[in-house]
Parts: structure tokens; sequence; C-alpha cells
């Protein structure tokens, strides 16, 4: 283990594409002992996204009232499209009861916690190189060419933020990724 055991907040951001959605649900799978908040968000789910499990998907309406009444710990507009939050009760609650929390958000959101929150873990998930964030962003398929270039656009911006963090992880393969999370969050390795 490479810092206290003692449960503390971890941010894992990185640019688009990056894979930190791939990275967060190998934990989810592999190390029950990391709890995982799940954001709000007010675009529509992908294929497979369930609500409560991947993201809490809610109204223009319902985001503006959480915001408004300062029950976000975290909310951004990413793309300059869809806005995401991490919902403050999810995470004092956990924080409470003493559980290793890992927050998977955007650059926005991670600075936000930041001022919020400034003894959370900030880790940078960066990829091993701007020709494979390219492949990654294009294989997924999920979006239009428009879309592609937009977040790609944006992923230069993410990209050079990378020092505002206190660690970064890059992400090679996933597993690789997840362990190196986890020791950076004083947890226990596993065979995986």
């Amino acid at each position: 283990m490479t810092e206290s055991t003692t449960p503390r907040l971890t941010v894992l951001a990185g640019p688009t594409a990056v894979g930190k959605g791939t990275v967060s649900q190998y934990i989810r799978e592999n190390y029950p002992d990391v709890w995982f908040s799940v954001s709000a968000t007010t675009r529509d789910p992908r294929p497979g996204e369930e609500e409560g499990v991947h993201y809490y998907f809610v109204s223009d309406e319902e985001f503006d009232s959480m915001v408004e009444n300062r029950q976000m710990l975290e909310w951004a507009q990413v793309h300059n499209k869809y806005r995401y939050g991490t919902m403050k009760n999810m995470v004092t609650r956990a924080l409470e009861s003493g559980k290793h929390i890992l927050l998977e958000i955007d650059l926005q959101g991670a600075r936000q916690v930041r001022n919020s929150m400034p003894e959370a873990r900030l880790i940078f998930l960066a990829p091993p190189s701007w020709e494979e964030l390219v492949r990654r962003l294009v294989g997924r398929g999920t979006e239009s060419a428009e879309e592609q270039q937009q977040r790609l656009d944006t992923a230069k911006i993410e990209l050079a933020a990378e020092p505002e963090f206190d660690h970064t992880v890059v992400n090679d393969t996933v597993a690789q990724a997840a362990q190196e999370i986890i020791e950076l969050m004083g947890l226990e390795k596993t065979s995986a």
C-alpha cells in the first residue's frame, strides 16, 4: 500500500474517451471495497446504461433544482450540451460510513471538488498517446463526426490540465490502470 488506508474521496478524471468509464467499471467489478457515486445527468441513456447504476437520468428542471438547492458536490456542462453532477448527500453519507469513494468525473468537476474538499485525492487518467485517444473515441461509434471533432478539441484542453492533479495513471491496459488507482487509494491489489 502506498498511502494511508483511511478512507477518503478519490476523484478520477481525464480527457474524453480515455477510458474512465471502462476503468471504473473494472474497479467496480473487481474491487468491492470501493464505493462509487452515481452521477446525475441530463443526457439520455446510451445502450446498456441503467438508471441508478450508471447514472441518474434527470430532466433539466430537476437538475436546475438540485443546483439551486446546493445539493451538488460538483456539476458541469460537458461538450456544451449536457450537464453531469455528483449529489453531495450521497458522498457525505459514504464518507461518514467509512467507505473508500471513487468519483469518475470530468475536469470541471474535479476542480470544483478540489475547491470544496481540498483533502480529496485527484487522479488524472491519461491515454498512452494522442493517436490512441483518437482511435478510442472514433472506435466507440457513439457520436457523430461533428461530435467526435468537438470531443477531440475538448480533449486537447483537458490534457493540458494534467499538472493540476495529485497523480497520473496512464491507461495502457484497463487492469493495470485499475490496480494503480487502487494502490493510490491505499487498498490492496488483487490477482485480477
